[in-house]
């Protein structure tokens, strides 16, 4: 059996779109795990279909490769902080991460965010400049912008004297020297083998392994992962499993998994230092400790940051409930929250008064519209309302999430942008420009201040610009923020959408809906010019006369209707609006929807 000297297990940990997923290409092509014939796709640890859609990681997911007898095991880390959740738990599995910069945008808030966290654990780092063949690439001011960062992160002088690998994915080239011409990337093999330890631990001690992650296969059901901490662990073997509250309860292995390339392979034992997945302990929970049977001791559990955002999920209960989900009940919406809160450490779902209404807690917008939109395409339907912040009271004062916001904008675009994130109670912290006429500015604002900020920033910009932010810290309430500007054009009355009603009711907006379109009391069809909202009947049909008009329907033009995303339309909506979600539409709508409810409600408020 091998020694765990024979394992390097590291993560890779980037911003959004800097290609982590693509330097993983290329190092399982160039280490032989696919035949030389054989068809792979672009970004294959992308396996979930909305990362593939969107171009991002969500999940964490692990591979190996081997360079000559070192096996390398690499986690394939989210690069957005929204899920923090996944990155926290598996950087407890390794013991080095690769840190890629792109060689042209530099350092970015989720950069900061993993590595700060890679850093607490005491992680050996390696640099890796990413995209080094770009024309605009500004090689040497990234790695400074690098240093920069590992110095605000208060690293020691062993983290300071970081190894750099120059590197483009995209041509599976890298280089430790710019002036040698890079050919494969056997130079970053080598950094990964020569840096990187082996992980610790006494192989012949008794079992040690922490669960970083679950997972739920069809023929064998619910299964662990993580790396075996000290020990050894065998298919079939009694253990014992120690609780977050340290109370341990019996159970027995079943089979025993390891990571060959994008495969899993059946083995009877690994050792100390492997990263494994077993089934058998069907009520496995991320965070528990799985050991010796004679002598059980218990790993640090893991602990990842508190939810800062908070919707509320609730049956879908509009007039056209029911015409396109499969899952429409309460107890299946609630059987789905509380199965995605096993395995989402940082999502926190709470019942309510009402049977029909959960509230559900995130690290961010993204992270609840990626729930969501996943239930939408199982066939759930459901309503939701417009996130809000968490507040905390800290001695006596009301607290609330600040963000550190990068914006890269054109520069003639500042005075636009400072006025607009002025507005939302953000103080401007640094300005620093990118060349090519592009700047970049960092603001601390609120989280809420957030909510709604990128629609308006692409509309600002001409969709020139490019925003990303990432969680600080509590700090005391900002003050208020105004919200949405505009009203919102109300149906008058249930029924289709008519090219003769939408006409009438262009003059006092900006249409959501087109001719065709079933629309019910209560839906939003469209924003108002003017800050009330006001409804209007958008399916009246013009009366047949037998007079025959010489303009006819000829002069009726209606302009393109307005297309939310999911996100969008979260963010678009108001406290008293909610969204209907179902797996074919989008609809914005009051929660009141009878007009006399609503303007009763508002008398009695």
């Amino acid at each position: 059996m091998a020694s765990s000297s024979m394992f390097r297990n590291i993560a890779i940990i980037a911003h959004v779109d800097h290609g982590k997923t693509t330097l993983i290409d290329a190092l399982l092509r160039q280490s032989g795990i696919f035949r030389a014939n054989q068809q792979v796709a672009e970004r294959v640890m992308d396996s979930f279909d909305l990362e593939k859609e969107r171009g991002i990681t969500i999940l964490a997911k692990n591979t190996a490769v081997r360079y000559g007898d070192i096996k390398i095991n690499i986690v394939d880390t989210p690069g957005h902080s929204d899920f923090g959740g996944e990155v926290e738990r598996v950087l407890k599995m390794v013991n080095g991460v690769l840190l890629l910069v792109d060689a042209f945008e530099g350092t970015m808030p989720q950069t900061r965010f993993v590595l700060r966290k890679a850093l607490q654990l005491n992680l050996k780092p390696i640099v890796v400049i990413n995209k080094v063949d770009r024309t605009d690439s500004r090689v040497s001011e990234v790695v400074d912008d690098v240093l920069e960062l590992f110095i605000d992160l208060e690293a020691n002088d062993e983290m300071l004297d970081f190894p750099i690998v120059y590197a483009s994915a995209k041509e599976g080239t890298a280089t430790t020297d710019l002036a040698v011409p890079a050919q494969n990337m056997q130079p970053l093999f080598e950094a990964i083998v020569k840096y990187i330890a082996p992980p610790p631990g006494d192989a012949g001690g008794p079992l040690q392994l922490l669960i970083n992650n679950t997972e739920y296969d069809n023929f064998v059901g619910r299964m662990g992962l993580g790396c075996v901490k000290r020990g050894k662990i065998a298919a079939g073997q009694q253990v014992s499993v120690i609780g977050h509250d340290g109370v341990s309860r019996q159970g027995r292995i079943g089979n025993l998994y390891v990571y060959e390339g994008l495969e899993r392979v059946q083995v009877n034992e690994a050792p100390c230092g492997e990263i494994v997945a077993f089934s058998g302990l069907a009520d496995i929970k991320i965070g528990e400790t799985v050991a010796c049977q004679e002598r059980p001791e218990q790993l640090e559990p893991i602990t990842v940051d508190e939810p800062t955002l908070k919707m509320t999920f609730m049956v879908n209960d509009s007039p056209f409930a029911g015409q396109d989900g499969k899952h429409l009940t309460s107890r299946h919406l609630r059987a789905r929250l509380f199965k995605e809160m096993e395995k989402n450490v940082s999502l926190r779902v709470a019942e309510t008064d009402s049977p029909d209404v959960f509230q559900v807690s995130g690290r961010g917008e993204l992270h609840l519209s990626i729930l969501i939109e996943t239930m939408r395409r199982e066939g759930y339907e459901m309503q939701v309302s417009k996130p809000e912040v968490i507040y905390r009271w800290d001695a006596g004062r009301l607290t609330e999430p600040v963000e550190l916001l990068t914006i890269d904008i054109p520069e003639d675009k500042t005075g636009v942008i400072m006025e607009l994130v002025g507005a939302r109670k953000g103080e401007m912290v640094n300005m620093t420009s990118l060349g090519q006429d592009q700047l970049r500015l960092e603001f601390k604002i609120p989280a809420r201040g957030l909510i709604g900020l990128r629609s308006q920033l692409l509309s600002e910009t001409r969709g020139h610009g490019v925003m990303s932010h990432i969680f600080m810290d509590y700090e005391p309430y900002k003050g208020d923020i105004k919200g949405r500007y505009q009203g919102v054009l109300i149906a008058f009355e249930s029924g289709e959408a008519s090219l003769y009603g939408l006409h009438s009711a262009q003059d006092r907006g900006v249409l959501f809906v087109s001719p065709g379109t079933k629309v019910y009391e209560g839906m939003i069809v469209g924003e108002h010019s003017r800050e009330q909202d006001i409804e209007v009947n958008v399916c009246k049909k013009k009366h047949l006369t037998n007079i025959r008009s010489s303009t006819a329907e000829a002069a009726m033009r209606l302009d393109e209707p307005r297309q939310f995303s999911l996100e969008e339309a979260l963010e678009y909506i108001s406290g008293d609006e909610l969204l209907e979600i179902t797996p074919k539409s989008l609809r914005l709508r009051k929660r009141v929807l009878s007009k006399h409810d609503r303007q009763k409600s508002i008398k009695n408020f």
